[in-house]
């Protein structure tokens, strides 16, 4: 009996069970093994040399950007264009009391509507005043600094801010800043045209020394004696001491105009969240909030680690960002064309712009579900960012703000 049921075991009919049963086991193993391949191509085993990059590499690039490096395979395999930028990157202009550095389409193409420059001045450092095409959106990123600001009534503003704070000067409105005690401020600048520069500003330093003497006196009502000091050229940033009390430097300021009427500073973190769920929270400034900024809108976001930033598109605005702390992994599409990028990678240097007008016509009809982008958190602590947009009214509008907790 028993040698019957072992050739019964080894008979054709058993050997075909066997052998389909190893074959369906292998087949799912397989088809797993292909499918952690595919999203882990960087971990394939066996003889498969093909995610592997024995060539020269820069190692701590390669470990800031994985999805670069080893794109999961849901990302397109066509050449999509770039959506992100490290300021680590951008050329920087050093001075005694401070530094700037600018991201614009020059750096990345995608950002045709907005661009970026990241400003830092010591105590008594002073962007000095000067006056562009462009409004200014700002938000201070560390420190303090005293903003100043004439109205087109020729009435002044003179205000202090703080981390998380923001400012708007519209177009045309000269402008100035100035690092406070006890270590200055880096600020971030977002200008509603992705051509603008810091390097074509209209600067009062460089508007006087193109000016004949004579011509200024008679301007001014004073001997040319009195402007024998003025700078030759421009200063752009320049080290000075730490401005005294802000009521000094209002009263000084208003002279017989007086004050403007007009609020060109906004205070983020006085306003409760807009909204607030496990995942994260987030808060919008728009032109219903602060009503200077005519023509940016801004959501900081906050995803706590495991949360979502909900997948959505903008059929009406661009959406730059900029990274302020953590780090996260987003993924954006645009016309069938995904790609994931890291934000973020161990610092605060990353911008991305995008074009909207494929995912408007999209929204508008072609593919209403086309995914827009996702920015989630893998790492064990929150990620903050901005982001800003050429429009006036709610970042939010025509996209959801919800947070999906992991």
């Amino acid at each position: 009996m028993q040698n019957d049921s072992t050739k019964d075991r080894f008979s054709r009919r058993g050997f075909l069970g066997v052998g389909s049963a190893a074959l369906a086991t292998v087949a799912g193993s397989l088809a797993v093994s292909s499918t952690f391949a595919q999203e882990n191509p960087a971990i394939k085993i066996g003889t498969d040399r093909s995610a592997t990059d024995p060539g020269p590499s820069n190692d701590p690039l390669d470990k800031q950007n994985p999805d670069s490096e080893w794109p999961p395979a849901t990302d397109s395999k066509s050449l999509v264009q770039n959506f992100k930028y490290p300021f680590s990157f951008a050329n920087k202009r050093t001075y005694k009391g401070g530094w700037s550095r600018e991201v614009t389409v020059r750096e990345l193409p995608v950002s045709k509507d907005l661009a970026g420059v990241n400003m830092r001045l010591t105590a008594g450092g002073v962007r000095e005043l000067h006056w562009h095409t462009a409004d200014e959106w700002a938000i201070v990123l560390y420190g303090s600094a005293r903003i100043t600001a004439i109205d087109r009534e020729g009435k002044s503003f003179v205000a202090d801010t703080k981390k998380n704070d923001l400012w708007y000067f519209p177009s045309g409105i000269p402008h100035s800043i100035q690092g406070l005690d006890p270590d200055g401020t880096e600020f971030m600048l977002v200008f509603d045209d992705g051509n603008f520069s810091e390097s074509e500003t209209v600067l009062l330093s460089d508007s006087m020394a193109h000016l004949p003497p004579e011509v200024l006196s008679k301007n001014f009502g004073v001997a040319e004696v009195a402007l024998k000091n003025l700078p030759k050229q421009e200063l752009f940033i320049f080290q000075t001491a730490v401005p005294g009390p802000l009521e000094a430097d209002q009263k000084a300021a208003a002279g017989a105009l007086g004050k403007s009427s007009n609020d060109f500073a906004f205070r983020t973190m006085e306003m409760p969240p807009t909204k607030r769920t496990k995942g994260g929270e987030v808060r919008i400034v728009d032109s219903s909030t602060f009503k200077t900024s005519t023509n940016v809108a801004m959501a900081m976001v906050t995803v706590h680690p495991g949360g979502l930033r909900e997948l959505h598109w903008h059929p009406n605005a661009d959406e730059w960002q900029y990274y302020i702390s953590g780090q996260s992994k987003n993924d954006c599409g645009i016309d069938r064309e995904p790609r994931s990028y890291d934000g973020l990678s161990g610092g605060r240097r990353r911008v991305r712009g995008k074009n909207p007008a494929a995912l408007h016509r999209e929204y508008r009809g072609y593919r209403p579900d086309l995914p827009g982008d996702v920015q989630e958190q893998l790492l064990s602590r929150p990620v903050a960012f901005g982001v800003v947009g050429p429009h006036p009214t709610r970042a939010g509008d025509g996209t959801s703000q919800h947070f999906v907790p992991r």
